[in-house]
């Protein structure tokens, strides 16, 4: 018998019964349906109980089986998987085949999947010209915005959303070309001519080769700084129902392609309290300039004058495993690159922090982005590029909460309530009776 849950209305002294449902883990949380809070009215005109939650603190929008966040024991899982193990022993092309397939993939669909998505990295030599046309110094992220849309348009089937074998050519042409807008966006940006794909290098090493090839016939990445890369993806590649992905599903949900689809997820991310955090640890670490003025430092965070940023995060309570994970990382790609200053003063602000009661009592602790724009400084990507990193990560994310969201029986066109809090009816006023 299913659980359930009574309500008394004291309004109307009756009494509803709730079904309750349940995730497979045994921390997923249990839920009522909001269809069923509509029932409980005290009449036949009330419109019936809602659920007034800003920012969807505690709102589930779907059913997923992609990602799991245990955000008071530190887990995050891919499609089961511990993330430090993916980040370890797998490539990010091998994480994003399980996102969207639910399974590691084996030798034979590893090769056909790697080749599918190298076959696809060339853009259009037209999309040259859509770039062209964008101010001198634009932002990275703003045309790569623009520039995933635009794609929707040299791909005009896509828009046919119901046939299963043009959505999954999509999704290989979009993991496949992110990284080469994302490199021809930034070469655009500080007025370099545009590095082409290598397909004989790895998925990371082909952005790297694109970001920075000169003058060389051949680019040949560092492997650390090439693994890291990859690494930093896979810790990217997901994180459940934050602002991006819950507008891929929203986009998504009337039935728009997945370029656009993507475009949007990825206005998304531009916004800096998405995905600027990185950006405003490495100007904390400058402004805090040496291991000697953490101390005062910490004392003016404690007194409420500014907040540390790097620390906490809305869904992990204890500590985010990506961050431990980049930590140990971040000491690999500076013997590669030189010590850097703002390395010493980030580990020494996490072991002042992590001992202080004040730090310990709230919960902060570091995540994810304590550590990534230290590496991404380190290994030459200026900041401007940094939530760009963060869209190429994610897009198999989103791709698959999109196809998840187009095979779910449950899907509807997102279409949120509200709490109306405006006027009544009144009367039109013509303009010589306004005040």
């Amino acid at each position: 018998m299913a659980d359930r849950l009574s309500i008394n209305d004291n309004r109307t002294g009756n009494k509803h019964e709730l079904t309750l449902s349940y995730g497979t883990h045994v921390n997923a949380g249990s839920a009522i349906s909001a269809k069923d809070l509509r029932e409980i009215k005290t009449s036949d005109q009330d419109f019936g109980v809602l659920v007034h939650d800003p920012g969807f603190m505690n709102t589930s929008a779907c059913k997923s089986s992609i990602t799991f966040i245990d955000g008071e024991a530190g887990i995050l899982l891919y499609r089961g998987y511990p993330i430090e193990e993916l980040a370890s022993k797998s490539t990010y092309l091998e994480v994003a085949y399980l996102l969207l397939h639910g399974e590691l993939p084996n030798e034979s669909q590893l090769d056909i999947w790697t080749t599918d998505i190298t076959n696809h990295t060339f853009l259009n030599e037209k999309i040259k010209k859509f770039l062209d046309g964008f101010r001198y110094d634009a932002h990275p992220m703003g045309i790569l915005v623009s520039a995933l849309a635009s794609l929707s348009t040299f791909y005009p089937k896509s828009r046919n959303v119901q046939d299963e074998e043009i959505r999954a050519r999509s999704i290989r042409r979009l993991i496949a070309k992110i990284p080469t807008l994302a490199a021809f966006a930034y070469r655009y940006s500080v007025g370099l001519p545009y590095a082409y794909p290598d397909n004989d290098l790895s998925y990371s090493g082909n952005f790297l080769n694109m970001m920075f090839r000169a003058t060389e016939t051949k680019y040949n990445p560092d492997p650390v700084l090439e693994k890291t890369l990859d690494v930093l993806l896979i810790l990217h590649a997901d994180h459940e129902q934050n602002c991006s992905t819950s507008a891929m599903r929203a986009v998504g949900s009337s039935d728009a392609d997945p370029y656009v689809s993507v475009s949007a997820a990825t206005a998304g991310l531009y916004g800096p309290l998405h995905g600027g955090a990185n950006e405003r640890v490495l100007e904390m670490l400058s402004e805090i300039g040496t291991v000697k003025n953490i101390g005062a430092y910490i004392e003016k965070v404690k007194q409420g004058e500014f907040r540390l940023m790097g620390f906490g995060h809305r869904v992990y309570k204890n500590f985010d495993p990506r961050a431990k994970i980049l930590k140990n990382l971040a000491e690999q790609v500076f013997e590669v690159t030189g010590r850097n200053e703002l390395l010493d003063i980030a580990v020494e602000l996490e072991n002042v922090a992590l001992n202080d009661d004040y730090f310990v009592k709230r919960k902060l602790y570091p995540n994810v982005d304590f550590y990534s724009g230290i590496i991404y400084q380190a290994m030459g990507i200026p900041v401007e590029m940094f939530p760009v990193l963060f869209a190429i990560g994610r897009t198999s994310g989103w791709l698959s909460h999109w196809e998840e969201m187009r095979r779910d029986p449950e899907l509807r066109i997102a279409r949120p309530r509200q709490m109306y809090t405006g006027y009544p009816k009144r009367d039109y006023l013509k303009i010589d009776a306004r005040q």
